[in-house]
């Protein structure tokens, strides 16, 4: 095999190397795009966000590549190839194009956002999420604002939420930041000392779906652990049932 074959299969098995692995069936991660409300949203834009990455990626990987097999300096010929200080069209591309990608995706992400994060009539249910060091309180107000579950490290918490019926979350902080991440349901936010923030979504798939806290927040960060749980209507409905009867015996106690 001579240097020419071996340098045009590099052309086309590079880009094809890239192509293959940008496209992946897997590059979402194993999202899907109905677990949740949230996932109905965000999906398509996580989705073109990792097909635009791939583009960029075969291209960057062309422009490196490229010079390297095509521009070589030949065996006797002058010691260095043409040297050139500048080319305004390239770097005016090279400037513009980046722009308008990120302009696009910050545009897109922006407007995904305010879906998310806009508040609406038809929340069912109320749960106060609190991140504190190391494990999350959940307080359903459905059954009253004394109904309060703590996890620890050791023993995670469950919440348990209604399958397609919208629930609305307050999420605080008593110590330090914390960030309340459910992966499967493409859902993240900030738990902030002195800051109150609001998230709505409706779960749609039944089942149990691992949470945890994603920002570092301490010794245990790594145990901040919990699961939620979506049930049926129903279920639920017994379960917070469940909830008041204890409050009741724990009271007559």
């Amino acid at each position: 095999m001579n240097f020419n074959t071996t340098r045009r299969g590099l052309v086309f098995l590079v880009p094809a190397m890239f192509a293959l692995t940008g496209c992946a069936k897997d590059a979402d991660s194993g999202f899907s795009g109905d677990a949740s409300s949230i996932n109905e949203i965000s999906h398509s834009l996580w989705t073109y966000s990792w097909l635009a990455a791939a583009v960029v990626g075969v291209f960057t990987a062309i422009l490196i590549v490229w010079p390297a097999i095509f521009h070589r300096a030949p065996k006797n010929g002058p010691e260095f190839p043409k040297q050139t200080q500048y080319n305004v069209p390239v770097e005016i591309a090279y400037t513009l194009i980046p722009f308008i990608i990120v302009a696009a995706m910050f545009y897109y992400t922006a407007v995904k956002e305010n879906q998310i994060v806009k508040p609406q009539e038809s929340v069912q249910h109320e749960i106060v999420v609190n991140g504190i060091q190391w494990s999350w309180q959940f307080t359903y107000l459905d059954a009253g604002k004394d109904v309060t579950l703590t996890g620890t490290p050791a023993k995670p918490p469950v919440m348990v939420v209604p399958q397609g019926e919208r629930v609305r979350y307050t999420i605080v902080s008593n110590d330090v930041v914390h960030g309340f991440w459910i992966p499967e349901f493409m859902i993240q936010m900030q738990n902030l000392p002195g800051v109150t923030n609001y998230l709505e979504f409706t779960a749609n798939k039944l089942g149990d779906f691992p949470g945890r806290c994603n920002i570092l927040c301490g010794r245990n960060h790594a145990q901040m652990l919990f699961t939620v749980r979506v049930v049926t209507p129903a279920e639920y409905q017994t379960y917070i049932s469940n909830l008041k009867l204890e409050i009741e015996k724990a009271g007559q106690a």
